[in-house]
């Protein structure tokens, strides 16, 4: 069958998009507490339903040209660029996590700087017995499970990943973000339609549960599973049998020595740690300090928006965050209901009254304190003395607990640098700067909301859903 030109795929999907939408781009609505399913956006009322029509649509997808894949992308990169500010909205207001103004950041952060097709690079090899060339092939339909912590940016990162690599994404989005993500997917769809894309290229279900996502990962036609999620889901994806790409959990250090300029390290400890009230996996979760430096840059770190505690209030603030403790140097149980909450309301449960201008918590411990072993993904800050430079890098590869996912520094000491980069092994190590550099928000380098350590894939991207092929022309085409 001949393939259609780009003219004529333009004035199909024109047609099409007309048809399903109503011409109504930008206006779907949330999924809602009575959503349906809604076969024309992607929107299916179980996996295996959403999985086919994934399936016909990656076959589509691959009789378009590469051009027309570009413009898919470029389209999507609009619409979300649109849409941002009010998917984060409707994102804080759905799970009350975070805060509206870091969830935009984050949504245009991913929309700018997640790769496209110029990800998937060709190479070749030359020799006496002709030529073989190495090209970036789609898996076809990968099932991918998102957090609540991140909904609509793990959304947005991962289809402009997937969809660049040539593959079609079903999404098992966390329950606690459901109307949010299918509104987020709605849109996708709506503008894959208006670049002349196949319908239901990207695709979820109304009710998403643990059943739901077990199904995904264990369907025939999934070939890839990606998942963004904490350790137990992540367990199961690596004992699905598939080649899974996995995003686990992180607890990433910061480390300060007396080398450090002390004015740029409060300010950015407060800038990231604070982010979008630490939700993300990436934010700084506890700091090291050589004691001669610590009072100043405790200091600095109030100055920039931090309130630090007394003593006393510390141990209030241990009675309210922590359901359970277990012993010292141990992780303990966060309540709940205070994951991703502003400093503000934190601090209230111990009686201080502050504005949303406090970004950060911040409490003056002892290295065996639970909040420094803990996870706790929350804006509040325990900061550890130590003897030296060497004695905080020990304790933050300790405190890292081996995930292998974020750390940072400050130093103007190559020496101490070079020996916690290299010793801590993680996907991502920032110096002298918040970790949310490492994202490439006003650092270098391209986003990714999947950061898959446990599996060592790091900063996921197309390449990462691709699977190498090669093609070998024997004894011909070697042109030296």
């Amino acid at each position: 069958m001949q393939k259609l030109s780009d003219d004529q795929v333009d004035q199909i999907a024109r047609q099409v998009v007309g048809r399903l939408t109503g011409n109504s781009f930008g206006r779907s609505q949330p999924a809602g507490p009575g959503a349906t399913a809604d076969l024309s956006s992607g929107i299916f009322p179980d996996i295996n339903s959403a999985v086919d029509a994934a399936f016909s649509a990656q076959k589509n997808l691959m009789e378009l040209s590469l051009a027309r894949r570009d413009k898919i992308i470029a389209n999507i990169r609009k619409s979300m660029q649109e849409h941002g500010a009010e998917l984060a909205a409707d994102a804080a207001a759905e799970t009350g996590l975070g805060r509206v103004e870091d969830k935009i950041i984050k949504n245009r952060l991913v929309t700018e700087k997640t790769p496209g097709t110029e990800d998937l690079v060709t190479s070749a090899k030359s020799g006496d017995h002709g030529l073989t060339i190495y090209e970036r092939a789609p898996y076809g339909v990968i099932g991918a499970i998102t957090p609540t912590t991140n909904p609509t940016s793990t959304i947005i990162c991962n289809t402009i990943g997937m969809v660049a690599a040539g593959n079609a994404v079903v999404f098992n989005v966390h329950p606690s973000a459901k109307n949010v993500s299918v509104k987020n997917i709605r849109l996708i769809n709506e503008a894959i339609l208006e670049a002349g894309g196949p319908a239901n290229l990207v695709t979820t279900i109304v009710n998403p549960t643990i059943e739901s996502a077990q199904e995904l990962m264990q369907h025939p036609k999934a070939r890839l599973l990606v998942i963004t999620g904490g350790a137990a889901v992540v367990k199961v994806a690596m004992r699905s049998g598939k080649r899974a790409i996995c995003a686990g959990p992180g607890n990433p250090p910061v480390v300060v020595d007396e080398t450090a300029d002390l004015e740029i390290a409060g300010r950015d400890i407060v800038k990231g740690a604070s982010f979008d009230n630490n939700v993300i996996c990436t934010d700084e979760k506890e700091v090291f300090a050589v004691a001669s430096i610590a009072d100043r840059l405790l200091q600095n770190m109030v100055r920039n928006g931090a309130y630090l505690l007394t003593p006393v209030q510390v141990r209030q603030l241990e009675r309210v965050i922590f359901t359970e403790t277990r012993g010292p140097g141990k992780p303990g149980v966060i309540e709940k209901s205070l994951i991703g909450k502003n400093a503000s309301v934190i601090l209230a449960k111990i009686g201080v009254k502050a504005g949303d201008d406090v970004r950060l918590v911040v409490a003056d411990v002892d290295r065996d304190h639970p909040l420094v072993w803990t996870e706790q993904m929350m804006p509040v800050m325990p900061v550890v003395r130590v003897a030296s430079a060497d004695d905080a890098i020990d304790l933050a590869i300790r405190a890292e607990h081996g995930f292998g996912h974020t750390a940072s520094m400050f130093s103007r000491n190559i020496d101490n640098l070079s020996r916690m980069a290299r010793e801590i092994n993680c996907s991502i190590f920032v110096k002298n700067g918040p970790t949310l550099s490492g994202l490439g928000y006003n650092g270098e380098g391209y986003c990714s909301f999947s950061i898959a350590s446990p599996t060592g894939e790091g900063l996921t991207g197309p390449h990462s859903f691709t699977r190498e092929r090669r093609c070998v022309m024997v004894d011909h085409f070697r042109i030296v």
